[in-house]
């Protein structure tokens, strides 16, 4: 028997998701983390819309919304000159914008979700090691104390960031190279007329190519800015390799670090307006590598977020993809320790993670050499691509087939939200993300006859025993269906949104993955692919 369900290696953002997610559905966790405690630096700045719906998800939105910053834009200068602005704008459809909060406040956000969720972090405490055998994970941690431990546990999620032990236990590939540029990095604030929550995005170009940059991404407070800029030479670290290679990430405490001085040279030649930074709240040399693993995970050990994928920080993808990875792991892997994971399922994680992984690197390689201007797709389907709205799972083996459905998402898509659902005992209408939010597996049973309320009924307790009991059942109905029998909890698709964003027939049950995206579609609903679909999923 082992020590403990699952070891998480890494409290940051990624980390967190996972531990989160497991010890919300009863997992047995210890998340371990090096740092004695949480870094107070701005690194991941911009949060995507994706991304605060996982929050929503997992039940911290409101949080979130009370501390992140709205992101609205880009202001661009090129030469002194303004160039056109880019509004970070998104269908009326789509429930969340484009924010800005420091890393340490999202870790804050979590660590904090973790701790209602009845779990706790171990600071000053690091994996050294870890190998498994067809049964267990064995590790050993270093302690704050000085000594050491050795445990078990049935699972290991490496979230322990660019040098991870984790990939290095595991054996795997790490492929790609270092960039030659260095970024300096400075959280000050500005005394700037710049509209509020816009980017500034500054440059000298000469014969067509950037010779000086400057971005600024706003932070919550008045004129406040995390600056990103060319490393002046006296900082530079050029050369310095670190000792496993990878070279990437926050120099450290390794040599000098940017002082007001070094910001306010680049703010003189650069700032599209004259301007005084004060206030430096930290500082740091950035380096940037693009690599991405062979495979995010073997037997009982797997890997997410810096971990797996490194790349530059254009578009602010990392952390959202990171975040990502654990939440579509976490399900699998606590389905996997409750002794109901199908076969395939945790295989599942590399098959549809990694693709997206490397899509990412590419991207963000391509836009760090050419700009998001280059991107050849239309603006609208490239800011819902950087929104990380479009990210999908389609034709993977735990999904139904694509055409499915007359219109709408299919299987492997990402459930959109909807507006008007209507419970008898309330008096206003929710979206359908309030109806999803802390759930499992959500069947949704569509009815726009009384004629196919019995088969809604059959097709719930079907699905819920192919399920072991894992599964939340929900009737929509359509608005002058009425429903007294019915034994299963429904809501009234009042405005008829429902029906129109997920093309939804009579008579149709919906299956919901616990990480937001749509299982399955199948007609009748009480036919036999629910329960079989189930059953392959969570087993027999």
């Amino acid at each position: 028997m082992a020590d403990v369900d699952v070891l998480i290696a890494g409290a940051g953002p990624v980390g967190l998701t996972a531990a989160s997610e497991l010890c919300r559905r009863g997992v047995a966790c210890r998340v371990v983390d090096r740092l004695p405690e949480r870094l107070p630096f701005a690194r991941a700045v911009g949060v995507q819309p994706r991304t605060l719906e996982i929050w929503d998800r997992m039940g911290m939105i409101r949080e979130a919304l009370e501390t992140a910053v709205p992101l609205k834009g880009q202001l661009l200068y090129v030469n002194g000159e303004e160039g056109p602005r880019i509004d970070l704008a998104l269908p009326p459809e789509v429930p969340y914008r484009f924010a800005a909060l420091p890393q340490y406040e999202t870790e804050r956000l979590l660590e904090d979700l973790l701790r209602r969720c009845g779990g706790e972090v171990e600071r000053g405490t690091a994996l050294v090691s870890c190998a498994q055998d067809p049964h267990v994970v064995r590790a050993v941690l270093s302690l704050p104390t000085g000594g050491t431990e050795e445990l078990t546990a049935r699972y290991l999620i490496g979230c322990d960031g660019a040098h991870s032990v984790v990939r290095k236990g595991l054996g795997l590939s790490f492929e790609g190279a270092a960039l030659p540029e260095e970024y300096m990095l400075g959280d000050v604030e500005v005394d700037w007329d710049l509209p509020a929550g816009y980017a500034v995005r500054s440059s000298h170009v000469v014969d067509g190519l950037t010779d000086d940059l400057l971005v600024c991404i706003p932070l919550p407070g008045d004129h406040r800015y995390r600056m990103s800029m060319a490393t002046p030479p006296e900082l530079s670290r050029a050369g310095q390799k670190d000792a496993d290679g990878v070279t990437h990430g926050l120099s450290g405490e390794q040599g000098p670090v940017p002082g007001l001085e070094h910001i306010q040279a680049v703010l003189d030649r650069l700032s599209p307006r004259p301007t005084t930074a004060t206030s430096l709240r930290w500082s740091s040399v950035f380096r940037i590598s693009h690599r991405i693993v062979d495979r995010y995970g073997h037997g009982r050990v797997f890997v997410a977020g810096d971990a797996a994928h490194i790349h530059p920080p254009t578009g602010a993808q990392g952390m959202n993809t990171g975040v990502q990875d654990a939440y579509n792991l976490a399900w699998k892997v606590a389905a996997a320790v409750r002794g109901h994971a199908g076969a395939g399922l945790l295989e599942s994680y590399d098959a549809e993670r990694r693709p997206i992984g490397e899509e990412v690197v590419d991207r963000t390689l391509r836009h760090a050499r050419s700009g998001i201007q280059a991107d050849p797709d239309d603006p609208a389907t490239t800011m819902l691509r950087e929104a990380q709205l479009l990210l999908g799972y389609r034709g993977s083996a735990i999904v139904g087939p694509v055409g499915s459905a007359h219109d709408g998402p299919e299987p492997g898509d990402r459930a959109p939200d909807c507006g008007g659902l209507l419970y008898a005992l309330r008096a206003f209408p929710v979206r359908l993300f309030s109806l999803l939010r802390e759930r499992e597996h959500t069947l949704l049973l569509y009815a726009d006859h009384e004629d196919q309320l019995a088969s809604s009924d059959r097709a719930a307790a079907a699905a819920v025993r192919a399920a072991h009991g894992m599964l939340n059942v929900c009737a929509v109905l359509a608005p002058r269906v009425s429903a007294p029998g019915l034994s299963l909890p429904a809501v009234h698709d009042g405005l008829d949104e429902f029906r129109r964003a997920y093309g939804a027939r009579g008579g149709e049950a919906v299956l919901v993955r616990p990480d937001g995206y749509l299982g399955l579609r199948a007609v009748p609903a009480d036919g036999p692919e629910v329960p079989a679909h189930l059953a392959m999923l969570l087993g027999t």
